[in-house]
């Protein structure tokens, strides 16, 4: 598994799905698009702020609950990808949950724990940056980047937006 962190959450707009992207902690520096719901790209973007102690959201609750157990949450894998479906699991030190991508994100971030991606996901779907380009930095190969997410959609990936 390769550790991977969130490196821009993209809307624009209710007709578009909102991708978030994973860039891949040192290696190539690959980039990894997930395209989700709105929800979905919402609740990991939540996870970015306090969470309200008198109305927490159910991934706060989530993530209160896998800090609670006796067996805690060690990590969030990104496994697999199928038509452009992203499959994911929260694992604990004896077992493994199966969520949606999105999720699995959302609950890593507000633990703190790491997110990995299985590297067969990370060898067909990652972009690779430029070779002279940083690839957590780089304003232009971010800009580079972004404009290809404007004029891409989800369906140039293998089938669509992932269902959630």
């Amino acid at each position: 598994m390769i550790e991977v962190r969130v490196a821009e959450i993209r809307v624009s707009g209710v007709e578009t799905a909102p991708v978030v992207v994973l860039v891949e902690v040192g290696g190539a520096g690959r980039r990894l698009p997930i395209w989700m719901s709105h929800g979905g790209a919402a609740a990991i973007f939540g996870a970015t702020d306090e969470p309200d102690e008198d109305r927490p959201s159910i991934h706060d609750v989530a993530g209160q609950l896998a800090l609670a157990l006796a067996e805690p949450l060690i990590e969030a894998r990104i496994t697999a990808c199928d038509e452009g479906e992203y499959y994911a699991e929260l694992v604990f030190a004896n077992r493994a949950i199966a969520t949606r991508a999105s999720d699995a994100i959302a609950v890593a971030l507000r633990v703190g724990c790491r997110v990995l991606c299985a590297p067969e996901v990370l060898d067909e779907y990652g972009l690779i940056p430029a070779p002279d380009a940083d690839p957590l930095v780089g304003d232009d190969e971010v800009e580079r980047f972004r404009e290809f997410l404007d004029s891409v959609n989800p369906d140039d990936f293998s089938g669509g937006p992932e269902k959630l």
